[in-house]
């Protein structure tokens, strides 16, 4: 067994959450030994490549489950991306300036959305209203064949579509060309953490590293690396897999979200053009429980039972969740999307309140597109943890499932880089940090 040196700082997991914090200690702190492990061969092959999620920079406005509160925080926390992106260069290139929309269908929601809409327009106040028709002008697929009333929130000429996999890739880079000893070390898969008097000791399958102090941004994994230290008993994990459908044909040019019904926990239908299908329309997503951490990675039955740990108490969450008339019949319609043969049928009933004319034949399942989402169970609250997931201990950091996730990965980076220059006595250039990321 080879004993590497003693590292300040350990990362796992080169997602757009670990490379942001990367990329914030090499740049930000006179930090100087740095070593970042990811189990593939490049950075940002799940959740944050652009196949696994919406390319989405949610920002607060188009998010109607946000409370005002919220999105103050979200906005605040994204700007830091779009700021990153236009001090750095990176637009066109990795971030996007394309339309977006919210789209309220029916009386009822339209009186929500107006409600809305005049409680946000001091925070969002590029908020555009679009009636019947700006919408034909805009985007007429979206009236043809409506009989619904119907109105919108657009919002124009702002950074709304992020390519988070070279997000991440920028961020490695960024960190390996500071004057600092910053290692990635790719294929090299984290197996466990050990306390020590002093420093954690980082066993992977190929050696054994220390550090002083340990980050892990690493899904589901993080809360394992957590509970083998003792920390995070009381959690389980509920994982929630998602898939999306594409048009044969590019059917709108502006991202567009329908509003959330409040019972439930997971994203309502939306449509994006797809960057990495010529800005082809891909819907989605659909959300069911699959029995692995990974997606379209193969699946350790050993660490899936650990990270859903089934006992008395994650069972009444289940229960609770089914026994709700709403979210049992939004499982289920979300499984039977995932059918062959009937799946399309069953999810064009949903699309059609984005474009009514909508048939099942104009879709095609979105074969390889699709991720995983961790969710977290507090089984002593007997609840989902909708929030940000983070356990704390130390020198120890383990980041789960951040809401909104990579829309807000430079902030959770700032908060933990904070905490571990607290940690290790170092100094964090505010100055910079303010003039190139939170744009004061």
């Amino acid at each position: 067994m080879v004993i590497n040196k003693l590292f300040d700082t350990a990362i796992i997991g080169s997602g757009v959450a670990g490379s942001a914090l990367l990329f914030t200690l090499a740049r930000y702190t006179d930090i100087r030994n740095i070593i970042l492990f990811e189990k593939y061969d490049e950075p940002a092959l799940l959740n944050s490549g652009p196949k696994a999620n919406s390319q989405t920079l949610h920002v607060g406005d188009i998010e109607t489950n946000y409370t005002l509160d919220k999105a103050k925080i979200v906005k605040a926390n994204a700007s830091m991306i779009s700021n990153y992106i236009n001090h750095f260069g990176y637009e066109e290139s990795i971030g996007f300036r394309r339309d977006k929309m919210i789209l309220a269908v029916g009386d009822d929601e339209i009186s929500r959305l107006e409600h809305r809409y005049r409680e946000f327009a001091e925070l969002f106040p590029y908020f555009k209203k679009m009636d019947k028709d700006e919408l034909v002008e805009r985007e007429p697929k979206i009236m043809e064949g409506r009989k619904e009333n119907i109105m919108a929130l657009g919002v124009e000429d702002e950074i709304t579509t992020v390519d988070f996999k070279k997000l991440s890739e920028s961020f490695v880079q960024m960190a390996l060309d500071e004057d600092k000893n910053v290692q990635m070390h790719y294929n090299e898969e984290v197996v466990t953490i050990k306390e020590l008097d002093s420093y954690f000791e980082i066993v992977t399958k190929n050696s054994t590293y220390q550090a002083k102090t340990v980050v892990a941004n690493a899904g589901a994994y993080s809360l394992l690396f957590a509970q083998r230290l003792g920390y995070g008993l009381n959690l389980a994990v509920l994982p929630i897999g998602g898939s999306f459908f594409f048009t044969k044909k590019k059917l709108l040019d502006s991202k567009v979200y329908t509003m959330q019904n409040p019972k439930l926990p997971f994203a309502a239908v939306h449509a994006d053009p797809d960057m990495t299908a010529n800005w082809n329309t891909r819907f989605g997503p659909t959300a069911f429980a699959l029995p692995k951490l990974e997606r379209y990675r193969q699946t350790h039955i050993k660490d899936l039972l650990k990270a859903m740990c089934i006992d008395r108490d994650t069972l009444e969450v289940y229960y609770d969740l089914l026994r709700d008339k709403i979210i049992r019949k939004y499982i289920l319609t979300n499984f039977l999307d995932e059918i062959p043969f009937i799946g399309k049928s069953i999810f064009v009933k949903d699309a059609r309140k984005i474009i009514p004319t909508l048939t099942k034949n104009d879709l095609e399942f979105a074969d390889g597109y699709g991720g995983m989402r961790p969710q977290i169970i507090d089984k002593t609250k007997h609840e989902l943890m909708m929030g940000e997931a983070k356990l704390v201990k130390g020198g120890a950091i383990f980041n789960m499932t951040p809401s909104p996730g990579a829309s807000t990965s430079l902030a959770i980076a700032h908060k933990d880089t904070v905490q571990i220059c607290e940690f290790l006595g170092k100094a964090f250039d505010r100055d910079l940090h303010e003039k190139e990321i939170v744009g004061k």
